[in-house]
């Protein structure tokens, strides 16, 4: 049966203009006859008034925003020992003091709001932040919306934790307060939800400098969390808050147009419209899945959604995986471009969220912590600075925690692999000129590598394609590099699916973008302008450099490397991933209870449709630039070939 990797049809391609704005957009304006979707201003690096299309956040109200439905400013709650917020779910560790809907402000006076769990004592403790607009507990995403929840169990988590954020029930045991803002526009907090950029580093760092100042604290605030908590940090850290002593990024894209939103110039509006659909507000929110299917070039707004690395500095703990579709690339390229002293990657071999609960590794988070937050002389700087995994699809030897000296590891060798004739990959370039082709819309090609000895391939990969099409002026190309047996045959990994997705390492380009920034680009890995679409004449054969992101495989002598070539699918924007539709019963009152003595629970969530109010402002589903052949062009003049980095063991 044919496994299918978490995540991976979440993500869209290329998208038709629906929308645009100009420097002179009146703020507020109606943006044409679309319901619920207007212009608004908003401040981006350089700029204090640029216009955005914003839409309307669902009702707090909503079945599928999963709010609790009392909401009291400062409410106080002693949470005891061995009670539970919800059935199955882990038990406290110790008593904790629970401070609901506590109120502050943002500098430009907006009112936020968050929930403040500490220890049960008059000690001064470091703080953990969790800053994402998913509500400040339960909210419209959940791991119990997703499949066997991705393998964390219900006991592994307490249920007071924000959605892929730390869990309150563990850390105020250890002597931690963990913060779950809602940041301005989420639930009750004014304002509009923004993405990242200038607005939420800037409400980051006021958040946390009240957090320094509270009679609780040390002084010293953390970051914790993954996915959206993750990219919030890389935002926040480079502002640069003078009482920010640590994050921990645990798998986070840190440029939203160059990954997940418009990768290789190919703009996918699709998982971004799953996101933005659990948003819960009382106003509107910055609509980036709109921003995404029509700022088609890297523009002023989408440089604002780049994260302004070079600029952290404080130590820092960095989580990364090869088979995440949205978060891979930049994991990695946080750890490498922040300028922090002292930091560490781990390369994980299953899944963001079974890895960020497994107790190994919040194990190891802790010690980063105490190391940093409480200043504790743990001989944590001793943990080698780079430790990478190695999968292997087929068999059941994948290695784990491989400890190196850098990312990417210094000791690989390029190597080369010339597409041939009979779908050959070789490792010397053919004098006969040849070509295959596919369908774009339902075809593709394959050239395979058989190993003469056993090695592992860990790092960046990297395709030049000589290609052309017939019948259209763009092309949108994707690669896809995999392990397979010798006859063919997908091979799957020795985990579960829903804890360890295949391997399977991509690339994409729409041939407009292919202009090459020369400033970024390396041996390993090209990067590309973004400014200047430039389009084919019919017929016309150019050289794609397409980027393959981060994998780390090992193969035996004999075993098949596979290079698929084939034009990129479109996600109907329509997509559903069910957030929101799984009940949460918690207890109508608030707090946590005994176990042995329920009290009256309230539902959270349940299986109903996304609001109609929020579905009419769907992106819509783009239209292919792709049609009729692609044609791939190899030997002779036509040096195609595939670069893979080898370590021979």
């Amino acid at each position: 049966m044919q496994r299918r990797t978490l995540l991976t049809s979440a993500v869209g391609a290329a998208v038709a203009a629906t929308f645009s704005t100009t420097a002179g957009a009146v703020q507020n304006r109606v943006t044409g006859s679309l319901p619920n979707v207007i212009d608004k201003n908003i401040r981006i690096y350089g700029n204090d008034a640029y216009p955005v299309p914003h839409r309307r956040a669902m009702e707090i109200g909503a079945v599928r925003a999963r709010m609790p439905h009392d909401f009291v400013p400062g409410r106080r709650f002693l949470l005891k020992k061995g009670e539970i917020r919800t059935p199955g779910g882990a038990p406290l560790e110790s008593d904790v003091v629970l401070e609901e809907n506590m109120a502050l402000k943002m500098r430009d006076g907006t009112t936020i709001y968050t929930d403040v769990f500490r220890p049960n004592d008059d000690g001064r403790h470091p703080a953990i932040v969790a800053w994402s607009p998913y509500g400040k507990t339960v909210g419209g995403q959940r791991l119990d919306d997703v499949p066997k929840r991705s393998g964390v169990p219900q006991n592994a988590v307490s249920g007071l934790e924000k959605f892929e954020g730390a869990d309150p029930a563990f850390w105020t045991a250890q002597g931690y307060v963990v913060l779950n803002p809602d940041p301005r526009g989420v639930g009750h907090s004014e304002g509009d939800i923004s993405y990242w950029g200038r607005q939420l580093a800037e409400d980051g760092y006021d958040f946390i400098e009240w957090a320094a100042a509270q009679s609780w604290s040390n002084g010293r605030v953390g970051m914790a969390g993954n996915s959206w908590l993750t990219v919030s940090q890389w935002f926040i850290a480079a502002e640069n808050p003078p009482h920010l002593a640590a994050i921990a990024p645990w798998e986070g894209f840190c440029d939203h147009f160059e990954e997940p939103g418009t990768r290789g110039g190919i703009p996918e509006p699709g998982f971004p419209e799953v996101i933005i659909k659990t948003f819960a507000g009382p106003n509107y929110i910055e609509d980036q899945p709109r921003m995404i299917a029509t700022h088609l070039i890297k523009d002023a707004y989408w440089e604002n959604m780049a994260a302004r690395l070079e600029k952290i500095q404080v130590p820092a703990y960095v989580v990364a995986s090869y088979t995440n579709p949205v978060h891979t690339h930049g994991s990695f390229a946080g750890f490498m471009r922040i300028a922090s002293k002292d930091k560490w990657l781990r390369v994980n071999n299953t899944n963001e969220w079974y890895d960020l609960y497994s107790p190994k590794y919040r194990a190891e988070l802790l010690a980063f912590f105490d190391r940093y937050l409480k200043g504790m002389d743990n001989g944590f700087e001793k943990t080698p600075r780079v430790r990478y995994s190695v999968l292997d699809s087929g068999g059941t030897a994948e290695r784990v925690d491989v400890p190196a000296e850098n990312w990417p590891l210094p000791e690989t060798t390029l190597k080369r692999l010339y597409l041939a004739e009979d779908g050959r990959l070789t490792e010397s370039l053919s004098t006969n000129a040849s070509s295959m082709q596919y369908d774009s819309a339902s075809g593709s090609v394959k050239f395979r590598y058989v190993f003469p000895e056993n090695a592992d391939v860990v790092g960046y990969m990297r395709a030049k394609l000589w290609m052309e099409t017939p019948e259209s002026d763009d092309m949108d190309v994707e690669v896809v590099v995999r392990k397979v047996s010798p006859t063919g045959e997908a091979l799957h990994r020795p985990i579960p699916e829903f804890i360890a997705p295949d391997a399977v390492a991509t690339g994409r380009l729409r041939a407009s973008m292919r202009e090459l920034d020369a400033k970024r680009t390396t041996e390993l890995e090209p990067f590309y302008v973004y400014k200047h679409p430039k389009k084919l004449r019919p017929g016309e054969r150019v050289p794609l450099d397409i980027a393959v992101w981060p994998m780390g495989e090992h193969y035996r002598k004999g075993e098949v490397l596979e290079l698929e070539v084939r034009g990129v699918k479109i996600v109907p924007t329509t997509f559903e991933m069910g957030f929101g539709r799984h009940p949460i019963p918690v207890p109508a009152a608030g707090g946590t209870y005994d176990p042995l003595h329920p009290p009256v629970m309230e539902v959270l969530g349940g299986d109903v449709p996304v609001p109609a109010s929020v579905s009419a402002a769907t992106v819509p589903t783009p239209a292919s630039v792709n049609h009729g052949a692609h044609i791939v062009h190899f030997g002779g003049a036509n040096d195609s070939w595939l670069q893979i980095p080898i370590l021979k063991i």
